[in-house]
């Protein structure tokens, strides 16, 4: 049996320890980070995180350990996601937000040949400090529409030279950096974080925060008005339910004529409209001159009113209007909801 040597094994150990300590075990990639940034990313997670780098080898031998101890099967899960030069971070942070400092921290970076692009690389329109020369010819040999202007190198027009995912060329990579342009990035790399028995990868704890609050935002209202709809009341809904209750209540009485305090001025205006269009049928020599004058005011009315098309456009605008109302009454519900 090969001999191990004692610090190997008293590293597995003080590791092994210091996954047990904390709720959450994350893995992160620092293979390509430079010793200084590695350094003052430890500075930045001072006080919520503890970054041990280690040989990969061993940091599985100290999840399997870690997993023994703590009779949890599910930490070995995070072996299948070591890669790269791994290194192992703790914290008491939930892996969403420990997913989000780290992709907050990370720093841009110039190009590198052979590198992937994390994103869309872009070459701006506009002047360069650049002097003419054999550049200008690679620039567009590559797609990029270069010419001098005034002495110096000028880009035409926003350009894109290379989608996410595509390989930084030498030639590229030699444009890139004399442009000052930085498309990588520095950072600790999340490969894998575990928390109460579940292994979270890079792809679920990515997050639109935006998007996943306007989800929330219209499950609320469309919550709101299905609770208003079927009259199941809540803290949130119990008003505009009965508000609702006593609206439909009050027409049926109107149509009803039946007089309340309510309801009494509503009626009394139906029958006078009423009254107004039967006296429109009859002649004229049978009206008085009240009849005749209330008459007169409604024609005056009915001329000044828009024609159907403006009559459409300003239903529609009042629509909108309500339908703005009642999402902000909703989403004022939301923030009491939710504190």
């Amino acid at each position: 049996m090969a001999h191990v040597a004692e610090w190997k094994k008293k590293e597995v150990e003080e590791l092994a320890k210091l996954l047990q300590d904390y709720p959450v075990i994350a893995l992160v990639d620092v293979a390509d980070v430079p010793a200084y940034p590695l350094s003052k990313m430890r500075e930045s997670l001072r006080d919520k995180a503890v970054l041990r780098v280690s040989r990969n080898t061993l940091i599985e031998l100290a999840l399997k350990r870690a997993a023994q101890e703590l009779n949890d099967s599910n930490i070995e899960k995070l072996i299948e996601h070591i890669q790269g030069g791994a290194g192992i971070l703790v914290t008491k942070m939930n892996p969403f937000k420990l997913y989000k400092f780290l992709e907050e921290s990370k720093k841009p970076a110039p190009a590198k040949a052979g590198v992937p692009a994390p994103r869309d690389v872009v070459v701006p329109a506009g002047p360069t400090p650049l002097s003419p020369g054999p550049l200008v010819g690679e620039m567009q040999a590559l797609g990029i529409p270069a010419r001098i202007e005034k002495g110096k190198v000028s880009i035409q027009k926003d350009t894109v030279v290379l989608k996410a995912g595509e390989i930084i060329t030498p030639q590229l990579a030699n444009i890139l950096n004399q442009l000052g342009i930085e498309p990588l990035e520095v950072g600790l790399k999340l490969l894998a974080a575990y928390e109460h028995g579940i292994v979270y990868t890079p792809e679920v704890l990515a997050i639109d925060e935006e998007q996943y609050i306007s989800m929330l935002q219209q499950a609320y209202v469309h919550a709101f008005n299905l609770s208003v709809n079927v009259v199941y009341p809540t803290k949130q809904t119990i008003e505009a339910i009965i508000q609702k209750a006593f609206l439909g209540a009050k027409n049926v009485a109107v149509e009803a004529g039946y007089i309340t305090k309510e309801t009494a001025g509503d009626i009394l205006g139906k029958a006078f409209r009423i009254a107004l269009f039967i006296a429109q049928e009859l002649p004229e020599e049978l009206l008085d001159e009240k009849t005749k004058e209330l008459l007169n005011q409604q024609a005056q009315v009915i001329a000044a009113q828009p024609q159907p098309a403006e009559e459409a456009e300003k239903k529609v605008e009042e629509e909108e209007e309500e339908e703005e109302k009642e999402e902000e009454e909703a989403l004022a519900g939301l923030g009491a909801l939710f504190g």
